[in-house]
């Protein structure tokens, strides 16, 4: 029995232009929860079952980062669109097919550089490729070794598109400039944010509404507005693969891990760095970063990555979360101990460093490369307090490397 949806009641309003488009790029800038990439994932869905010769490459800079983003909007698309039946979902290797024809939806991360070159399909045309989390991707070139994958002669009524779906943090990224600065006949843009999800709750609007109060936050993460990066606090940095175990060979190299926790509003962030203090020296290695995680199902993540028995020093304002985390298993967590002037005087100690940060910490590095001081209100001059937000993995280095810095005695909040 054929079953009739009403696209507009699944998918909802303010993506007319964008389910339309067939030029090669969509691009969609926008703040958290302006279903941006949920409507992505259906359109992606409902267009393969239309088109049977297509097939979709889903790419983020980290593969890891995959399963519990993009994967999942897609699984969750099929089950909205009611089509469970015809699809066929596995995590191990990371695929989805649609059953009836055998196209398929491949998934890869820029730090497995092979598989972007080598990528192909059994069936019909590699010709769609969406790119989540765009800003992730630093480097153009990267950009462009993804964007040549997508080729090859098309069947008569098919196209080549590639999304790219992303939350504007810095105006000064290349995708300003190559997309929005720029009119073309190939490439729709749109700026969405999340007035335009009529499906979010009473609950979800207010915390939007709250977030007015801090203009500089709202701008980005509630109108989905290009972030303007003034005064960053840290500039001694860059992006930089190294190898790990190497590093930790190093004599005087000590480990530094620290936590700040969050739930609905704000991610629980792990920073995992190594600190050489006679070079003068962070390097940035590993980091947790999600949302609505439990602090057992917190502990199971830092537990999979291997620094469950760690030190790990965490925002002393969450003593319940510390005890439930030492009882899970991470028994050498501590709390920071908060000192006068705790913040900025550790934003001064970490100043003298040079941070080297690695390319899988993708959020690492859109934190430090827009964590920059507060404007005054009056009259736009800089002050000496940070903008508090989008900086829970720099409070997170700030408790590991001051404990480490200072030893167990003094450790900063």
């Amino acid at each position: 029995m054929r079953r009739k949806i009403y696209l507009p009641d699944i998918i909802g309003q303010g993506y007319g232009a964008f389910w339309r488009w067939k030029g090669r790029y969509r691009v969609v800038k926008g703040s958290r929860a302006s279903k941006k990439s949920k409507t992505a994932a259906l359109w992606f869905i409902y267009s393969m079952m239309k088109y049977p010769e297509a097939n979709l490459l889903v790419a983020r800079k980290v593969y890891r980062t995959l399963q519990n983003s993009c994967y999942s909007d897609l699984c969750w698309a099929i089950h909205r669109l009611g089509v469970d039946r015809y699809w066929r979902a596995t995590k191990s290797p990371l695929e989805i097919q649609y059953k009836p024809t055998g196209q398929k939806i491949l998934f890869i991360g820029l730090d497995d550089p092979l598989k972007v070159t080598s990528i192909s399909v059994p069936k019909g045309v590699l010709c769609w490729l969406w790119i989540e989390e765009a800003y992730e991707i630093t480097n153009e070139t990267d950009f462009d070794r993804l964007d040549e994958s997508i080729r090859g002669q098309l069947p008569p009524g098919l196209f080549t598109q590639v999304t790219l779906t992303f939350n504007p943090w810095s105006e000064k990224h290349w995708l300003k400039k190559r997309f929005f600065d720029t009119l073309s006949p190939y490439v729709f843009t749109a700026t969405t944010n999340y007035m335009m999800n009529e499906f979010l709750s009473n609950t979800d609007r207010v915390l939007f509404e709250e977030m007015k109060k801090n203009p500089r936050r709202y701008k980005v993460a509630g109108l989905g507005d290009w972030g303007i990066v003034e005064g960053l606090i840290y500039d001694r940095w860059e992006e930089k693969a190294f190898n790990i175990d190497s590093i930790r060979k190093k004599p005087g190299i000590k480990s530094a891990f620290g936590l700040d926790f969050g739930y609905t509003n704000d991610p629980s962030a792990l920073f995992c760095g190594l600190v050489d203090t006679g070079a003068k020296v962070i390097y940035v290695f590993d980091e947790i970063y999600e949302r609505g995680l439990t602090n057992q199902e917190l502990y199971k993540r830092i537990e999979a990555a291997g620094h469950a028995k760690e030190r790990i020093i965490a925002d002393s304002a969450e003593p319940k979360s510390i005890e439930e985390l030492r009882r899970c298993g991470a028994i050498h967590i501590q709390k920071s101990r908060k000192g006068r002037d705790s913040i900025n005087y550790g934003i001064q100690q970490i100043q003298n460093f040079h941070i080297y940060v690695h390319p899988r910490c993708v959020n690492f590095i859109t934190e430090i490369s827009t964590y920059c001081w507060e404007k005054d209100k009056n009259d736009g001059s800089g002050t000496n307090k940070p903008v508090d937000y989008n900086n829970h993995l720099m409070d997170a280095m700030r408790y590991a490397v001051m404990d480490c810095l200072k030893g167990e005695s003094f450790s900063f909040r």
